[in-house]
């Protein structure tokens, strides 16, 4: 006779893990089974890290203590079939398992072009979700004096901020004009690929990669305008793809992007089936096209809908899809970004102003740690609602990124962010009369009046 089981989940990163624990704690009791391929998880965000500043991947590693402390079973597996139909899923020594719901957790791979000569040789590696090849990764790397990254968005910037960190020789290529270039506006990614410049990291913009050269193993990267990089090293950092396979298999609707299609709960085309995180299909909270953004914070707020609605809808999605918040740090320096940027808004037809202020993320200002720290609002002039927000800062703008986004969520306009109620201390914040956040709303304001010039810093 076939096992059973109330709910099944599939993938055992940020997406299956938040599942699997918002359910259990909606329907205690239900029973859970997490099924993953790795022994252990890595968290997805430190993979970079790992390589620098951690310096093992066992300091990456989400327990699953908690999991198991909630009564949710793990196992280590593969799932090689599901029949939608029956709700049976047949695993790849051919046991079998009944369920009642499914959640696919099943995250993404890293893009490795088939077009690119030279991908398959030795020292040329890509960035998985996978500790035993990471593992292998850091080793195969420890020898090497110089490595190339290819591709600047966020894994690659801090891949190379942290080899740097290493002791390796480290030269990142960007086929954009600017690192960063698609998750931030002109200014903030120059001033981040200032302060990678000056942690040493050789950075070529505006090049792709052409061919990598060698005979067994890599020697040299030959680049779009025809010069050539003598590396010992390749690290592929050329975005990921959703792992939908199994969904496609199985017969779910997938969309032009190969995500697996759902609705505003999560649910995918096939009733009791739900899918979150990577592998998910996303829409753009400022135009509902579409959205190819892969971030664990949004698969951990897609799987707590996802885990809170098997069912029955008892949650209401009040945002019309992903805002994106991404954030970073090179040096000591934070950069971060909420919703859509200025130059993006433009594209779309929106008509927006920029406001930015710049001041110091402590007060007074001669107090030990301070940093310097700035806020850009991308504000609608014909309703003064508040649709993108970006930070350079210290420490503290890690979450000062996560303030604009419930900003940005919950539809705020400039006047509501002046009102704002908040709290400050000298050790922690800016001053509560040059608040960033809120003096930009003021600049925003004065602008939409036409009282000073756009990104006005004061």
């Amino acid at each position: 006779m076939d096992k059973k089981v109330d709910i099944l989940v599939i993938g055992g990163s940020a997406a299956g893990t938040v599942a699997a624990s918002t359910a259990k704690s909606k329907h205690p009791d239900k029973s859970i089974l997490l099924v993953r391929k790795e022994a252990q998880a890595v968290v997805p965000c430190g993979i970079p890290y790992i390589f620098g500043t951690l310096g093992t991947s066992e300091k990456d590693v989400m327990p699953d203590t908690g999991l198991k402390n909630a009564g949710i079973d793990i196992r280590i597996d593969t799932i090689t079939s599901i029949d939608k139909d029956k709700k049976i899923a047949t695993f790849e020594n051919g046991d079998t398992l009944v369920f009642d719901k499914l959640v696919l957790g099943t995250g993404s791979m890293p893009f490795k072009p088939g077009w690119l000569k030279g991908g398959a040789l030795k020292n040329v590696f890509t960035i998985p979700k996978n500790k035993t090849y990471l593992d292998q990764l850091q080793n195969d790397l420890k020898d090497k004096k110089h490595i190339t990254v290819v591709g600047a968005g966020f894994i690659g910037v801090e891949m190379s901020d942290e080899l740097k960190k290493s002791g390796a020789d480290v030269t990142l290529v960007e086929i954009q004009p600017r690192i960063l270039g698609l998750a931030f506006d002109e200014e903030i990614a120059l001033h981040a690929e200032e302060n990678l410049k000056k942690d040493g990291v050789d950075v070529r913009v505006g090049v792709g990669v052409k061919e990598i050269l060698g005979d067994t193993q890599v020697e040299k990267v030959l680049l779009s305008d025809d010069t050539t990089i003598k590396t010992d090293a390749v690290i592929l950092s050329m975005g990921y793809r959703p792992n939908a396979e199994l969904a496609k298999a199985m017969g779910l609707k997938l969309n032009d992007h190969g995500f697996i299609s759902v609705d505003a709960y999560m649910r995918t085309s096939e009733k009791d089936i739900f899918a979150a995180g990577d592998c998910a299909e996303k829409r753009d909270f400022a135009t509902s096209r579409v959205s190819t953004t892969m971030l664990a914070s949004t698969a951990a707020a897609e799987a707590r809908v996802a885990g809170l609605n098997l069912y029955s809808l008892s949650t209401y999605r009040s945002f019309k899809g992903t805002i994106g918040i991404y954030s970073t740090m090179i040096g000591e320096t934070v950069y971060g970004v909420a919703g859509i940027t200025e130059e993006a808004a433009t594209k779309e037809g929106f008509a927006v102003i920029g406001s930015t202020f710049k001041g110091m993320d402590r007060h007074p200002g001669k107090l030990p740690g301070m940093h310097e720290q700035i806020v850009k609002l991308v504000v609608s002039k014909a309703t003064g609602t508040i649709l993108g927000g970006e930070v350079i800062g210290g420490e503290s703008a890690g979450e000062l990124i996560n303030v604009l986004g419930v900003i940005i969520q919950t539809g705020s306009t400039i006047n509501d962010v002046l009102t704002m109620q908040i709290g400050t201390q000298p050790m922690l914040t800016a001053s509560p009369g040059k608040y960033p956040i809120i003096k930009a709303a003021e600049i925003a304001s004065r602008n939409i009046n036409g009282c000073c010039a756009p990104n006005e810093y004061c």
